[in-house]
């Protein structure tokens, strides 16, 4: 005797199916670890979640901190340290954070900006369009036994 299954049914299999690839997916680029290695000369175009790393970050801080100071080196050194306690604790991260982006850099082994790197495992050097670049990167995943 055929077994009939109403559409109900059915809709309900879809959509379970449809919800289970729809977190395979989103599981697979979440798990994709991608870093923009780049400084104010190479601008990119990056989605929002990707993080973009500006090596010449911390150059522009100090740049902050050494602006209008005077030639009296105790006089600067007390400018520079009255405006790192202005700056407070955000002042301090995003210093931390600068150099942090440098050292992450440096152990990458990255050559040349920009960089998109995905996974510390795959790199691509000097295309500013970063969904391209991840383009080109699962391509090269999918092609790879």
């Amino acid at each position: 005797m055929p077994s009939f299954t109403t559409h109900s049914a059915i809709r309900h299999r879809y959509y379970l199916a449809a919800a289970v690839c729809v977190l395979m997916v989103s599981a697979h680029v979440q798990a994709a670890d991608v870093l923009v290695f780049t400084d104010q000369w190479h601008p990119v175009e990056a989605p929002d979640d990707v993080r973009v790393i500006h090596l010449d970050a911390a150059a522009e801080i100090e740049a902050e901190l050494a602006s209008g100071l005077p030639a009296d080196p105790q006089q600067a050194a007390a400018i520079v340290r009255q405006r790192m306690d202005d700056g407070g604790n955000d002042f301090q991260a995003r210093l931390a954070t600068a150099y942090q982006g440098v050292v992450d850099a440096w152990n990458l082994g990255i050559t040349k900006i920009p960089a998109i790197v995905v996974d510390e495992r795959y790199v691509v050097y000097g295309d500013a369009d970063v969904s391209r670049a991840l383009a080109i990167i699962e391509a090269y995943r999918r092609d790879q036994p």
